[in-house]
């Protein structure tokens, strides 16, 4: 048994020897790239010659923020670090297969040649794996567990299906607020206290600060605690000494071309949820302006970056009632062990989503009161959407902040909101998301003109047209059976919101397993007229999150059965309305795309990355084409961006456990090539102080940009 043991670590090594030098070419080394005043360039070498596909890191704390760039080598192992500001830099190389070397001081115009490390073996090269090789290492029950005589009698009698389980272990669940699988979820810190049991430290892990009641709510609530003795297992083999079954691969081909630009955004105990940089609908808006960040239930104050200089600043978001409750749960749970009792969140804003309009102002899905509804948007008001269908509460509602003049004005919504999209139409209409049972807009002309926001806004229920006639009728509720006399009212509350470019229709994803994507006809009037249709995910897919449309009008969006889906109404060979269109009718409409990484064992062919969003680049702002669908790879520490039908991923290899909920892509210069253009994405993991580097780690501001070639000045 020992010696099949040392055998097997032995091959596990000379794996990790063999990617160390993975892509060095036996050919001789060509001269280094010329380098300028803003550069730093050199070759990578290794013990047998140059080091192909591994990063070159530049980091200084020189500026008003810690900024950091990194590129990768090319098939010579040549590098080239373009466009530094003026700093002292600690330069050093990270790559698979390899730990890092001695950071080196440089600055800008230099060359500086420099020397790869071999990993001793392999737990040291492990080290920098991304998490989704770590996290693939947790069991997952058989379908067996599910059903029938043998069916887990520890399981809630709620789980029935192991998409469930999936679901909840992935985007869905654990992964929509935290990257599982990096050093500081898969150890215990010390501080957290000694158990007789993993299974009990974890139980304990979980109730820690302010999200503790909701943590413990959903694994030992929702699912019964049956999770817990899987999270122990795992941690515990890993504690053991067990390494991942595979190893990543190093960056290839467009992988290589990818610049990173990292820096320092807002505090140690605060954390993003997303950002915004430009109008989605003309990306050269606010070119090289500031980017504004939202920071849902940690903080009320807004993010400000202002990128060319570097400099942060920050905007305190009001909110019209002073007594507005806090977002987040006013005390922990219990300690955590990473700030004890300290309440360290304390959001009355609740800051989810912001959003750019064609004039540099920022729109933002923001609570500006409590709960409790104002009485024009309940029964009895004359509003026509409450006439249809009042509503009584709203969590959050909608703010815009015009950064010019540092007004902050209040829009009390009847309907709740989560996230916001401009359409393209004469009112600059602004769709949102997170109403329930109700899809809710705002008329932002007329809010501009009037400053009224009671009548500037409207909302609709999703209603089939299920007796088919093309119009909407009386219909029956969610809770009744179909009447083919009648239409029916269904609950499929969107998540994403995403007007169509290509017809004016509104989509939405609906977060559920499997799944669906809903699709919203205005019609002229859309509080009587609107008409949805839903568009349930088939397998292999399920656990629809994040999603977006491109120009054509196909819907892309993160699943949690581990693949980027497509779904293109025009394929639908059957009726699209109608008695039978109640969500199952058009698998043809989908595909499925399995994103990169290792996957759970004993599932049959599968990916354990748990993207959370997915973003459709429309307009070619990151380099890598229009309509490129581009997915958050929330356990890859990076995006996913899917080229040609094949996966590209654009890594942050410094510091590990970058984790984004949203980004989007901005044109500083149309006419600068690759400079002046990329993506821009934030740290949106909720405890940033998980990231590499531990407590005192501040949320990050990254900025991927895809150069033509590994050396591109």
């Amino acid at each position: 048994m020992r010696k099949t043991k040392n055998l097997y670590f032995l091959a596990v090594i000379a794996v990790a020897a063999v990617l160390a030098l993975s892509g060095s070419p036996a050919k001789a080394q060509s001269a280094p790239a010329a380098v300028g005043d803003t550069d730093i360039g050199g070759v990578v070498t290794g013990p047998k010659g140059p080091e192909a596909g591994v990063w070159v890191i530049a980091e200084t704390k020189d500026l008003p923020t810690r900024f950091i760039k990194i590129v990768v080598t090319d098939d010579q192992g040549r590098y080239l670090i373009p466009e530094l500001p003026k700093a002292n830099y600690s330069v050093w190389v990270r790559g698979y297969g390899l730990v890092d070397s001695a950071k080196v001081q440089s600055e800008p115009g230099k060359t500086m040649n420099l020397t790869a490390v071999v990993a001793p073996d392999a737990a040291a090269a492990a080290k920098y794996y991304p998490a989704i090789y770590w996290y693939a290492m947790l069991k997952i029950p058989e379908k067996s567990e599910f059903s029938g005589a043998t069916r887990n009698p520890n399981f809630p009698a709620a789980l029935k299906t192991q998409e469930q389980w999936l679901n909840q272990m992935k985007n869905n669940g654990c992964i929509g607020c935290h990257q599982l699988g990096n050093l500081a979820t898969r150890t215990f810190p010390k501080e957290l206290g000694e158990f007789k049991s993993s299974e009990e430290a974890w139980m304990r892990r979980i109730q820690s600060g302010q999200a503790g009641e909701d943590m413990i709510n959903a694994l030992a609530g929702q699912f019964g605690g049956a999770p817990f003795p899987y999270y122990a297992d795992w941690t515990d083999r890993i504690a053991a000494g067990e390494l991942p079954a595979s190893q990543p691969q190093r960056p290839q081909g467009l992988e290589r071309n990818v610049v990173v630009t990292v820096r320092d955004w807002l505090d140690e105990k605060h954390y993003f949820h997303d950002l915004t940089s430009t109008d989605r609908r003309k990306p050269t808006v606010n070119a090289n302006g500031p980017l504004y960040g939202a920071t849902e239930l940690s903080t009320d104050l807004i993010p400000i970056l202002d990128p060319v200089k570097g400099v942060a600043t920050t905007f305190k978001a009001p909110v019209a009632d002073p007594k507005t409750p806090i977002a987040a749960k006013p005390t922990p749970l219990e300690a955590s062990p990473y700030w004890g009792k300290e309440a360290i969140w304390d959001s009355h804003a609740n800051m989810h989503n912001n959003m750019l309009d064609d004039r540099g102002r920022v729109w933002i899905t923001a609570a500006v009161r409590g709960p409790d509804n104002p009485a024009y948007c309940k029964a009895g008001s004359d509003l026509p959407s409450a006439k249809l269908f009042p509503t009584t509460r709203s969590n959050r509602q909608l703010a815009v902040l015009d950064p010019k003049t540092k007004d902050y004005k209040f829009i009390d919504t009847c309907f709740q909101t989560h996230h916001l999209q401009f359409a393209s139409d004469a009112n600059n209409t602004l769709w949102t998301s997170g109403g329930g049972d109700v899809v809710g807009w705002l008329n932002t002309k007329m809010f501009d003109e009037t400053g009224d926001a009671a009548k500037s806004q409207g909302w609709t229920a999703l209603v089939l047209d299920t007796n088919g006639n093309g119009k909407r009728d009386d219909y029956v509720e969610p809770n009744q059976p179909v009447d083919p006399a009648k239409d029916k009212r269904i609950i499929a509350g969107l998540y994403a919101v995403m007007p169509n470019p290509a017809d004016g229709s509104i989509w939405g994803s609906y977060r559920a397993t499997p799944g669906a994507l809903v699709r919203l006809d205005p019609g002229s009037n859309p509080p009587e007229t609107a008409l949805a249709e839903i568009y349930n995910v088939p397998l292999p897919g399920f656990g629809v999150r994040g999603a977006d449309i491109d120009r054509n009008g196909v819907v892309w969006s993160s699943l949690a059965s581990g693949h980027l889906g497509s779904f293109d109404r025009r394929k639908c060979k059957g009726p699209l309305n109608g008695p039978k269109a109640t969500g199952d009718h058009c698998p043809e409409g989908w595909s499925f795309f399995q994103f990169p990484g290792p996957g759970f064992k004993g599932i049959g062919e599968n990916s354990a990355e748990s993207s959370y969003y997915t973003w459709v680049d429309q307009w070619n702002t990151s380099g890598l084409g229009e309509n490129v669908p581009i997915a958050t790879g929330n356990l890859f520490d990076g995006l996913h961006a899917l080229v040609d039908g094949k996966f590209v991923t654009l890594r942050v290899a410094y510091p590990m456990g970058f984790y984004a909920k949203g980004f989007e892509g901005r044109i500083d210069d149309p006419n600068a090539g690759w400079k002046g253009r990329g993506l821009w994405a934030t740290s949106g993991d909720r405890t940033p102080w998980h990231m590499e580097g531990g407590k005192g780690n501040k949320p990050l501001a990254v900025h991927f940009q895809v150069r033509p070639d590994p050396l591109a000045r």
